[in-house]
């Protein structure tokens, strides 16, 4: 859990994920042979095989969703531009943190509605509706803070009951699956290509950056989903189920998985008795679908962790899933060598 309080407590907004890459360099430098840095920013720690057995790039992505200060006003006052998609419900009264010269506690505000009127009181906000109250003079604000500067959520990671809660989950979870499976894995053949991508929740800009240098057979995107099980939800909605175990994606808005490659990691996880759920997800992608573009192609999955309320502060994974995919992924990673289903 300290592993993960550490991810999930470093901010990294896409395209400004200095502070949780320096976090995850140190982890690969100690679990893999040689840790390259590319142009755009992806972290890739290369872990040799032997033979001629295929080449398995994994990505996690650094980033996750925020903001960029567009504006400050002549009372102090911020305006935000939004780095990811965002539900404007779950923004109502939150607390955030603004990461001008130093790190500022504000909250997120809007027009009270004891004054709105009957109209206003019908409209659905939008992020533009929406303002940071830092609490601070204008000057003060005006010093610290500059257009552009980052701003994420306040919070810290969680338990609640047997799953673990944070403003972070999507997708620190995937980097750390990446990561405890390269911990936990044994004899392989495969070389590996470990990859804490940049920039997925704004296009999945870094994992076909880097895919297409590294040119991998494999492609592993590591990532959270929908478990849409909750109240007023039908079972047929759900998309996966927590608890359940790993989902191993067959589609989503980005790619369709290699059918022979589900199929191998679905006999591989019951051959293991690893808990797993099938998976199809209606709207949404992962890094899978930057892998799979590359010219060339490769063959790609996703190995999915549900998750509850995603894009939000509360966004909640259990932790016998997250320990399936770690199984999971480094049965496959010994594996992969040894089977043709390419």
């Amino acid at each position: 859990m300290e592993l993960l309080q550490r991810l999930t407590d470093a901010p990294g907004v896409p395209g400004y994920e200095d502070d949780i890459r320096a976090l995850v360099r140190k982890e690969l430098e100690s679990l893999t042979d040689e840790v390259r840095l590319d142009n755009m920013g992806n972290l890739i720690g290369v872990k040799k095989g032997s033979g001629d057995a295929p080449k398995v790039m994994l990505a996690a992505h650094m980033d996750q969703i925020g903001f960029l200060v567009s504006h400050v006003d002549d009372k102090g006052f911020l305006r935000l531009n939004p780095t990811g998609g965002f539900d404007p419900r779950t923004l109502l009264n939150q607390r955030v943190v603004v990461y001008g010269k130093k790190p500022l506690t504000g909250v997120i505000g809007s027009k009270p509605i004891h004054v709105l009127s009957d109209e206003e009181k019908k409209k659905t906000l939008e992020v533009k509706d929406y303002f940071v109250d830092l609490g601070l003079p204008v000057e003060k604000v005006k010093e610290l803070v500059r257009v552009g500067d980052m701003v994420t959520w306040s919070g810290s990671l969680e338990e609640v009951g047997e799953m673990w809660c944070s403003r972070a989950m999507d997708d620190r979870i995937g980097l750390y699956v990446m990561l405890e499976a390269l911990r936990k894995l044994g004899k392989h053949k495969v070389t590996i290509y470990a990859a804490a991508t940049v920039q997925e929740e704004v296009g999945i800009r870094g994992a076909l950056t880097a895919a297409t240098k590294l040119n991998p057979d494999i492609g592993i995107a590591l990532d959270v989903t929908i478990a849409n099980d909750v109240p007023g939800a039908e079972d047929h909605e759900a998309v996966t189920v927590m608890g359940k175990g790993v989902a191993i994606k067959r589609m989503d808005s980005l790619s369709i998985s290699s059918p022979k490659l589900v199929r191998h990691l679905e006999e591989l996880a019951d051959e293991k008795k690893i808990p797993w759920q099938p998976e199809i997800l209606p709207r949404g992608g992962t890094d899978a679908g930057g892998m799979q573009r590359i010219p060339g192609g490769a063959h790609v999955v996703t190995l999915s962790i549900p998750s509850r309320y995603v894009h939000s502060t509360v966004e909640l994974v259990h932790k016998h899933d997250v320990q399936a995919a770690i199984d999971l992924l480094a049965a496959f990673l010994e594996n992969a060598g040894e089977r043709q289903y390419l």
